[in-house]
């Protein structure tokens, strides 16, 4: 099913996509994003780092959270930031292991942003199919697909073992002081290398097969509960 609506959304008009696409990231820009830093936040603050509370960003308010060239650069080149979340790692009990499970707080809550978007979704495809095949429900059907996309595309991006990306501090969890120590002192070195390779494109296809191994993962979690009742 999903397939097919993909081929019916994208019939409406290079126009309305780009608006529609637009909307999504918008959309990304002040709720996922910020959500996605708040998650780092929460999960430091449940470990012992206490200091978070008096940072301001225990909180989902975009303002907290947005960094302007970085949600530029999402709007123009599809991949992007917020704000850091500065954690004092010495307050958890096992500083490497904890900042990994921080790390991994950010790509999980892309990850669960994108499975609310396919829940709701899924919810009017199976419910309401005939909604989707009009005009304005076309476009929330692809609004709802670009967001889904956005989002799993964040989650796989950010899980790369590449400084200064979340999934380098998961790395780090499983290796030696010493190493560890390297990757931070070459750390500006990793990102400049992190964006040429974005600018050259040698990450779209193993970024592609991942992102599209999330979406089928998030299409057959979603889809499961209505294809059980509904018996599909």
């Amino acid at each position: 099913m999903f397939s097919e609506l993909v081929a019916l959304f994208h019939g409406n008009g290079d126009f309305m996509s780009i608006i529609i696409h637009i909307l999504a990231i918008l959309m990304i820009i002040f709720l996922v994003l910020p959500f996605h830093e708040w998650a780092h936040a929460w999960v430091a603050s449940l470990l012992g780092d206490t200091s978070i509370k008096y940072r301001g960003r225990l909180s989902l308010n975009p303002l907290s959270h947005i960094d302007y060239m970085g949600a530029l650069c999402l709007l123009l080149f599809g991949f992007g930031w917020a704000k850091p979340v500065p954690i004092n790692e010495r307050n958890f009990k096992n500083p490497k292991v904890g900042m990994g499970i921080v790390a991994l707080a950010g790509p999980v809550a892309n990850v669960v942003a994108a499975l609310v978007g396919g829940f709701v979704f899924f919810s009017v495809a199976f419910l309401a199919p005939k909604f989707l095949m009009t005009t304005f429900g076309s476009y929330v059907g692809m609004f709802l697909q670009y967001y889904i996309v956005i989002n799993c595309s964040l989650a796989v991006f950010n899980l790369l073992p590449i400084p200064p990306l979340d999934g380098s501090k998961i790395l780090f969890a499983f290796l030696p002081d010493k190493w560890v120590y390297k990757f931070y002192q070459y750390e500006r070195v990793f990102t400049t290398v992190l964006f040429v390779l974005i600018i050259v494109g040698v990450l779209d296809i193993p970024l592609m097969y991942l992102q599209s191994f999330l979406l089928d993962f998030v299409n057959t979690v979603c889809s499961f509960p209505f294809k059980l009742i509904l018996g599909v």
